[in-house]
């Protein structure tokens, strides 16, 4: 069994709304050196298939489901 964590943030100049909101929050709970959050979905997927068969699925499920390409980049890492 492969155990892949998916990562899906936002591409670098697009705005994070969710990100800005809750530092926003975090600022009011008195938290004041924060210089960023930014919002970034992961996914825990199990998998029984060979490692090189396990990314190839994981990159084909960001591609069909889970990423947008436009706004997001992912990460896939097997464990």
């Amino acid at each position: 069994m492969v155990v892949a964590e998916i990562r899906i943030e936002l591409k670098p100049g697009v705005a994070d709304p969710e990100g800005r909101n809750t530092r926003k929050a975090l600022e009011l709970l008195g938290f004041n050196d924060i210089r960023g959050v930014r919002s970034i979905k992961m996914f825990e997927v199990e998998l029984d298939a060979d490692p090189a068969v396990a990314r190839q699925e994981c990159e084909e499920m960001c591609r069909r489901l889970l990423a947008n390409p436009v706004i997001q980049k992912y990460r896939v890492d097997l464990r």
